[in-house]
């Protein structure tokens, strides 16, 4: 079927690549995700990786899989993507009429958007070599996502193929047009640096994925939200607990300065709503704000769990919410 598939399409038949390349949309979109950080990003780059593959297709000599053969292609587009200059979102948060206090730190990534949980199912278990460091849900983390961010761009793009995607070192320097050599090297400085990341002390437990005490914790969130409990919020989070806000380069570590932080941000007490959601496999709140008549989001919240706490909160602008399937606005 696939060599059918491929030789018409070779012939010039769009429907049968589109069969051809269908299976593997969803996880490329996500290989493009990782590489990025960024959800517009990972989609202009999937189509370009689309349009690339069938003006490259005639060239195909299936030598390697499709899917392989996809994955160099969505590789160099974003490594192409990471080359030039990308767009940066216009953000109006914080809300007019707000201070806030003077951060602990200032973040190193600041083009970071969330991705819907609805991206994720159904994605190929990828991994099946024993080596493979992560596991599915530790991959998609935020925290594992920003501190990808951090590395050089082929460092990230042999850490994705060889650590997560499960690719042989061999095939990773295949995909990356290099040498086994050169691939174990970026793969000992890459894995170093995730050691050192601080982000990951922020990755949330594989077992508080969709558990009960996620669910109780959410229900909680939401009391809080919209009763304007600060001091319950404040409860449910850790000593350690991160507050950040991409793309504003402002975080605030720790629980007194995160507590002056949510005082100020909840300063006047104003009617909210919310609405869970889930996003990088962490539960999410979209938050609206009431404003002449109108409930208007104020953005997405996406917490990371640790037990039963929050160990970590991330804001980002509500530009994101088209992903969800969300509205900006409800009446």
């Amino acid at each position: 079927m696939t060599a059918d598939l491929i030789s018409r399409s070779q012939a010039g038949d769009d429907q049968a690549f589109a069969e051809l390349v269908d299976p593997y949309r969803r996880e490329l979109l996500v290989h493009c995700y990782r590489m990025l950080g960024s959800l517009h990003d990972a989609e202009d780059a999937l189509q370009e990786t689309l349009l690339s593959a069938w003006r490259g297709l005639g060239g195909f000599e299936q030598r390697a899989s499709i899917r392989t053969w996809l994955y160099r292609i969505a590789t160099r587009c974003c490594l192409q993507a990471l080359r030039t200059a990308r767009r940066r979102p216009q953000t109006d948060w914080p809300p007019p009429g707000h201070e806030l206090p003077e951060p602990t730190q200032l973040g190193e990534v600041l083009w970071l958007e969330p991705i819907p949980d609805d991206f994720l199912t159904g994605l190929p278990d990828t991994a099946p070599d024993p080596e493979t460091r992560y596991e599915a849900l530790e991959a998609i983390s935020l925290a594992f996502v920003t501190a990808l961010q951090l590395l050089p761009a082929r460092q990230r793009a042999a850490l994705i193929l060889r650590d997560v995607l499960g690719f042989r070192a061999s095939e990773v320097a295949t995909l990356l047009d290099s040498t086994e050599e050169s691939v174990t090297s970026a793969l000992k400085r890459a894995r170093a640096a995730l050691d050192r990341a601080a982000s990951l002390r922020h990755a949330p437990s594989a077992r508080s994925a969709g558990s009960r005490a996620e669910r109780e914790l959410l229900d909680r969130l939401t009391l809080a939200f919209e009763n304007n409990d600060v001091d319950g919020l404040v409860a449910m989070l850790t000593n350690d607990v991160l507050v950040s806000m991409p793309p504003l380069p402002l975080e605030y570590l720790g629980l007194e300065p995160v507590t002056r932080f949510l005082h100020m941000v909840f300063r006047p007490r104003r009617s909210r709503r919310v609405t869970p959601t889930r996003a990088n496999g962490q539960p999410a709140l979209v938050v609206y704000i009431a404003e002449s008549g109108v409930w208007r989001s104020a953005g997405i919240l996406v917490f990371t769990m640790s037990g039963d706490q929050i160990s970590a909160i991330t804001h980002f602008d509500r530009i994101v919410l088209p992903f969800f399937g969300i509205p900006e606005e409800l009446g």
